[in-house]
């Protein structure tokens, strides 16, 4: 178990399924506001992601189909690589969830992923030298099976959740996605 100190603290282990997300650079308001009485961290999240979802304005980068399939493409380098098995996952237009169970370390992996994300993106949008992903990722450490079960619906809900789609399986940057993959840019 590693327990590793930035602005919000990370508890992870190698093993063990992770909840992971990360968004865009300055894809959260800085005028957000929350009520006075202290959150607990996962109320506190899921104001955060309800904010992401609702997002009229700030980087929706994610949202253009190529963007999105460098992502994907990245997401699942990182499994044939051996560095985390894959059990849900969702790219929305400024953040991305996933469920995974690391087999390295869960700061190298997030590093090599959103550093590899960023570079392919901002070379696709033509941006480079840009912040793409906020330095700060938010995980959770997940509990048990029933905990487990809940953050994939949870996960593969988010795009029903924002009002894109009617159901989770019509989303096509998703785990819940149709089978077939849309093509590579």
């Amino acid at each position: 178990m590693f327990l590793r100190e930035r602005r919000l603290p990370h508890l992870y282990a190698i093993g063990q399924p992770l909840f992971v997300t990360f968004c865009l650079h300055e894809a959260l308001p800085a005028s957000r506001t929350f009520p006075a009485a202290k959150l607990t961290s996962g109320r506190t999240f899921a104001a955060l992601d309800r904010l992401l979802d609702a997002a009229r304005t700030g980087p929706t980068l994610l949202k253009p189909p190529e963007v999105a399939q460098v992502v994907l493409a990245s997401i699942e380098r990182r499994v044939t690589l051996g560095h985390y098995q894959l059990h849900a996952f969702v790219i929305m237009s400024n953040h991305v969830h996933l469920l995974l169970t690391p087999h390295i370390h869960p700061s190298k992996l997030l590093s090599s992923l959103k550093g590899a994300t960023a570079r392919n993106a901002n070379l696709l949008l033509g941006k480079t030298g840009r912040p793409f992903w906020q330095d700060e990722s938010y995980d959770h450490l997940v509990r048990n099976s029933e905990e487990f079960r809940s953050i994939r619906r949870y996960v593969e809900n988010n795009p029903v959740r924002a009002g894109i789609v009617a159901a989770p399986e019509d989303y096509p940057y998703s785990s819940a996605g149709p089978p077939e993959r849309p093509p590579q840019a």
